[in-house]
């Protein structure tokens, strides 16, 4: 077939649109027109694009959010959404709607362009966002970000935190900006500071190799409240993309080339990330999760020392412990070969969909609102996601307080990198876990990656607009 990228994203759509419909949608959403495949090259925002902003009238407009957030979450989002449309001077209302979680919606969306009839605004992993712009589907932000009306001060955007804002522009769609961050979580190791005190330690070791020594004599050396009948690991690895990408990124490597053209799998930095937790696991030093959370579960019980996982779990990991041997703990950045920590930020973004200028500015208004400081501290305690803005931080010592590792974890959201927001990275998502898994399990290191690049080329070749 000439064009197998056409082909392809026709027949995921075609498919999406017989599972929304086999669902039938909670409510209908704004209604566009059906949207064109995207073209290769994205419009400037240029001066008279972002002056036309300026122009739009965004007045008694209704627009439609999809969301993943569910139970606490979501009541807590509602009110904020209630609060807007109460409050807001241009008398726009938000109508916010739980699609299901992320793999939910992301089919939801390509049925909705299929149809064109889609929501104002959807949450969006970056990769997510790419492959609806295959369509055509999404607006830039940045000319809103710009508008001297609307947008953003300089000193305004000077408080996001760099790696959260620039997370969302495509080099793929000329450097379009697919969505705006609404919160971001970071990948950060937990530990147990009591069974590490024990071990003759007051912190955790801060680079790659003093790591790999505690962690084994971890394996050998019980903690004084852990299960006496199972026996103690240093750490559990949970196979997936985002451990890889954290663990290549605090040794000074990256999984793409900066103008995302290709991706770089098979660095130094990466083999040497990878043959160093085969060699451990080789030990019985470290082992591989089983079950979902299962790392979680055996660092509550006083099991495993060491966790690298999600900030976004700090509740959970409380209860865990309070539940479990009820020790003293904490979280730092990943070991670092770095001069600073660097720390691997990820979390969805919210997209405006192409409607009318009237939507998408009113969608807009919605998304700055959102992100003010008094709205992003708000949010945090409702969700224990980090907040966009630094400033937010001067109305969060309640939090602080009670959750002291939320702390820790906030003063290193300066550190943060971001994974490829590159269409078809989802397909490439699966193929680091399967090279991981066979890594662990005793495969060539070197072998395994080159292969594993190689795969994830060709799935981001197939991907390009």
């Amino acid at each position: 077939m000439k064009n197998r990228k056409l082909f392809v994203m026709v027949a995921l759509l075609l498919v999406a649109a017989m599972v929304l419909a086999a669902c039938g949608p909670k409510a209908t959403p704004t209604q566009a027109p059906a949207p064109t495949k995207a073209p290769t090259k994205a419009p400037v925002a240029t001066k008279a694009s972002v002056d036309a902003i300026s122009k739009v009238d965004p007045s008694n407009q209704t627009i439609t959010y999809w969301y993943q957030h569910s139970r606490d979450r979501e009541k807590g989002l509602q009110a904020m959404i209630k609060d807007f449309n109460d409050n807001n001077q241009w008398h726009i209302t938000v109508k916010g709607e739980y699609e299901g979680g992320y793999g939910d919606i992301y089919k939801k969306m390509l049925a909705a362009i299929a149809a064109g009839e889609m929501p104002n605004l959807v949450v969006a992993y970056q990769n997510q966002s790419a492959s609806y712009q295959l369509s055509g589907a999404l607006v830039d932000v940045t000319p809103y970000m710009k508008s001297q009306k609307y947008g953003l001060t300089k000193d305004v955007l000077a408080d996001y935190f760099p790696a959260f804002i620039n997370q969302d522009i495509s080099q793929q769609f000329g450097g379009m900006r697919l969505g705006f961050p609404p919160n971001r979580s970071v990948e950060i190791m937990y530990y147990n500071a009591d069974w590490l005190k024990e071990l003759g330690y007051d912190k955790p070791p801060s680079n790659w190799d003093d790591w790999a020594k505690v962690v084994c004599q971890a394996a050998k050396t019980p903690f004084s409240k852990g299960p006496k009948d199972a026996k103690p690991m240093g750490y559990e690895l949970s196979i997936d993309a985002s451990r890889f990408a954290s663990m290549v990124f605090s040794r000074g490597g990256d999984l793409m080339k900066p103008d995302q053209s290709a991706y770089t799998y098979n660095t130094p930095q990466a083999i040497a990330a990878m043959q160093l937790l085969q060699d451990l696991a080789k030990k019985g030093c470290i082992s591989v999760v089983t079950e979902r959370y299962g790392d979680q579960t055996d660092f509550g019980v006083g099991k495993l020392l060491f966790t690298i996982g999600s900030s976004s779990g700090l509740p959970y990991y409380q209860k865990a412990v309070d539940k479990g041997a009820k020790f003293n703990w904490s979280l730092a950045a990943l070991p670092h070969t770095t001069k600073d920590p660097v720390v691997n930020v990820y979390g969805a973004s919210i997209s405006i969909v192409k409607s009318t200028p009237e939507k998408q500015l009113a969608s807009w208004l919605f998304l700055k609102w959102f992100t003010e400081p008094k709205q992003q501290a708000q949010w945090a305690r409702i969700s224990n996601y980090f907040p966009v803005r630094k400033s937010a931080a001067a109305e969060l010592g309640d939090l602080f307080t009670s959750l002291p590792p939320y702390k820790t974890a906030f003063d290193l959201l300066q550190y943060g990198k971001t994974e490829p927001p590159v269409a078809g990275y989802d397909v490439v998502r699966n193929y680091v876990g399967k090279a991981m898994s066979a890594i662990m399990d005793g495969a060539d290191v070197k072998t395994t990656l080159d292969d594993l690049n190689q795969k994830a080329n060709a799935a981001l070749k197939e991907a390009q607009p």
